[in-house]
């Protein structure tokens, strides 16, 4: 996290902007551009690899709010708490590799196809992956035997 500016009023920071870096161990990395108040912090850009789902953009802010706090040596909203499932939160779920994820990949996939949803999307959602790697995912428990066949053999 570096200051990018810093925009002042009557002597005293009205509002700062940062840069800030968040990479996590699993390789995965966020990059955003904050702005910091006295009263409130929003964000501005945000850029993730992998894509970021939409439950993790909407914690996006809380993620980062203490640590740009003490950097800035204030506090937002000092009597706020924070519940501890979003300090919790990483930009990715942890799914456990091998038989014992292919087979909950194969209930993600399955449970969406008996809710009429687009199971694709179910196991993007529930792995944090993207299209492309969660396709991976169903066909490795495809090939595990977790999941049917996807064309019958002739």
């Amino acid at each position: 996290m570096r200051p990018a500016w810093e925009v002042r009023e009557s002597g005293s920071a009205a509002m700062s902007w940062f840069d800030v870096r968040l990479a996590f161990a699993d390789g995965a990395r966020v990059d955003l551009l904050a702005v910091l108040s006295e009263t409130a912090l929003s964000i501005e850009d945000v850029r993730a690899e992998p894509p970021l789902s939409l439950d993790d953009l909407a914690v996006v802010a809380e993620w980062i709010e203490e640590p740009l706090s003490e950097a800035c040596g204030s506090r937002l909203s000092a009597g706020r708490e924070q519940d501890r499932e979003s300090q919790a939160r990483r930009a990715r779920p942890a799914w456990p590799r091998g038989a014992e994820g292919r087979l909950l990949v194969a209930e993600e996939y399955r449970a969406a196809q008996k809710e009429g949803v687009d199971p694709v999307l179910a196991v993007m959602d529930a792995t944090g992956h993207s299209r492309r790697k969660s396709l991976r995912l169903i066909a490795g428990a495809r090939d595990a035997g977790f999941l049917t066949p996807r064309h019958a053999r002739r």
